[in-house]
């Protein structure tokens, strides 16, 4: 505590009318009753002449206020206590609280952001430092703390949500180490770590807070945590948002990070996505189609669930983002249960036309009955589609190009695994990596959850990881808190889209051994119609083929859910 009186500033001893003043300030205009000041002054023991030498602190603080030009009538007795007045241009406390109360009410976020700096550059040191009072120390101080920790979380949601993610790691870092177990801190530095492009900083930031709060506290991190993990595992794009509505910040609740409730929203940015391998072929060349001269150009990404068909658009669009001054709009048509958006809502979704080439992404597609109807809407722009079907539709009657993927190749899954994991933990165990990796199917979506699982146990080697998910890949290639990683629910919600005759020849098909022809009593138009859901690979003039993961997942499927039909006829 000081006094400051023109360029003169004074830091006050540590003393009983130090402690007397601390306890009127944190209360400016409020009548203090005596027995408070009392404990603020001599704690749980006054003398029995304390009243008494509570009126002699009182005139030796109006004596000290004379001397810096303070109205003795600042400190008013009234019956039961004393009150001191107080205004912005007298007390810091006064002039933060005014600053953050009406910084939610000016015109816009920036406005606000500055008006939040403004309250907080007020903090200086620790505050109530040179009063000696165990009372004011115990229950005044972390209230106040407090109040300026929800003012600093509001800056840093707000710095966020302008894409000032670099700018705010200082204070992340500092705010986060300083106080572990607030929750929001760490989901803040979290998110902006990975918006940065810092991915594995940002899952050890996760777990060193995730450690900490089992090994002190014996819980999990929150749910708002949890989700950015997975968010982060699955390599989904964390877009600037909106910040969370001023009043749950100045309670103190904390927020989704952003970008996790949007279902399909349209978001502008683009950021790589985390870890990315491969499919440099298919990279080049959508990127050579969709940046063509001469008008927009379509391209449709196809292939079975889990293949890296939404990793694939992200990359490239981030990629290419450069040659499209107007924007470039994800718009998710899945929503996270599987069921398709309504057509309607989703044009209502599309950007509206504006200067500049722009490129759209709708990422999920259901069928052509989804996007057909959304192409006029977005004309003028480039189209990036992508499905688990090949969209034979839209590509017919609208032009453009299609890109089926398969699986990983060994070496693409083994860089995936570096990324994610980390290039040492990798290289240490290389032959465990390939193993894991065919464990996988060498698809994406189950390197990923492979990955996770390694990330979140640090001391679990690669080669025991592979040979635990080696003994039920469909059962342990999952992650419990998000269906979205967990290759039965992916799968599951990818089978049960289908026509019951559909998914019995799917599980006739798995229940073969590999190595026997999966067209052998199935129709032609069955088999095809599986090869269009994603499920079923090539066919005329080659062979049709079903990747080891579906044909484990269908073994898997028909020993706990179902009994296969018997063939169709031809």
């Amino acid at each position: 505590m000081s006094i400051a009186h023109g360029s003169e500033t004074v830091v006050l001893k540590p003393s009983k009318p130090t402690s007397l003043l601390a306890a009127l300030l944190l209360h400016p205009n409020t009548v203090v009753s005596t027995t408070y000041l009392l404990r603020a002054v001599w704690d749980e023991e006054p003398p029995a002449t304390a009243r008494a030498a509570l009126q002699t602190c009182v005139l030796r603080l109006r004596r000290l206020f004379a001397k810096y030009g303070i109205s003795a009538t600042t400190i008013e007795a009234v019956p039961g206590g004393y009150r001191m007045h107080s205004d912005n241009e007298s007390l810091d406390l006064v002039q933060f609280r005014a600053l953050a109360a009406g910084a939610g009410a000016v015109a816009g976020p920036g406005e606000e952001l500055y008006r939040l700096r403004e309250a907080l550059s007020l903090w200086q040191g620790q505050p109530l430092a040179n009063v000696a009072s165990r009372m004011l120390q115990h229950d005044a101080v972390p209230a106040l703390e407090q109040e300026r920790l929800r003012v600093l979380e509001r800056v840093c949601d707000l710095e966020l949500a302008a894409g000032n993610c670099h700018q705010v790691l200082v204070d992340l870092y500092e705010s986060a180490r300083r106080h572990p177990v607030r929750e929001r801190f760490t989901e803040q530095l979290v998110e902006a770590l990975y918006r940065t492009g810092r991915q594995a900083e940002a899952l050890a930031e996760y777990r060193t807070v995730r450690d900490r709060l089992r090994d002190e506290l014996g819980i999990d991190p929150g749910p708002g945590l949890r989700r950015l993990e997975l968010a982060i595992l699955r390599a989904e794009e964390l877009a600037p948002a909106p910040p969370p509505a001023r009043t749950a910040a100045a309670a103190g609740a904390p927020a989704l990070p952003a970008g996790a409730t949007a279902t399909a929203r349209p978001v502008r940015a683009v950021p790589p996505v985390p870890a990315f391998a491969g499919r440099d072929a298919d990279r080049r060349a959508m990127a050579a189609r969709l940046t063509a001269a001469g008008g927009p150009r379509l391209v449709v990404v196809s292939g079975a669930p889990g293949i890296g068909k939404s990793a694939l658009a992200r990359q490239t669009a981030h990629e290419v983002q450069e040659a499209f001054p107007g924007g470039v709009f994800t718009l998710q048509l899945a929503r996270p249960d599987g069921t398709p958006v309504a057509v309607e809502e989703a044009a209502r979704l599309l950007p509206e036309p504006a200067p500049g080439r722009r490129l759209i992404v709708l990422d999920g597609a259901a069928g052509a009955w989804q996007v057909l109807p959304l192409l006029p809407a977005a004309e003028g722009a480039a189209v990036l589609v992508t499905s688990r079907r090949q969209l034979a539709a839209v590509v017919a009657t609208h032009g453009g190009a299609v890109h089926r993927l398969d699986v990983l190749r060994p070496a693409e899954a083994y860089g995936l695994l570096a990324g994610l994991v980390g290039t040492e933990r990798i290289a240490a165990e290389p032959a465990a990596a390939r193993e894991l990796a065919a464990v996988c199917g060498h698809f994406p979506l189950a390197l990923r959850i492979a990955a996770g699982r390694l990330l979140t146990r640090p001391g679990l080697s690669v080669a025991d990881c592979a040979a635990w998910l080696a003994e039920d890949p469909p059962v342990r290639l999952a992650l419990a808190e998000d269906a979205g990683l967990s290759v039965p629910e992916v799968l599951g919600q990818a089978l049960d889209a289908l026509a019951p005759e559909l998914r019995e020849a799917f599980l006739r098909l798995g229940a073969r051994e590999a190595a026997a022809d999966p067209s052998a009593g199935e129709s032609e138009s069955v088999l095809e119609q599986l090869v269009e859901a994603g499920l079923l690979e090539d066919g005329p003039p080659g062979p049709y083929r079903l990747h080891d993961l579906l044909r484990s997942y269908a073994r898997w499927r028909l020993r706990t859910h179902e009994t296969a039909a018997p063939a169709a006829p031809r």
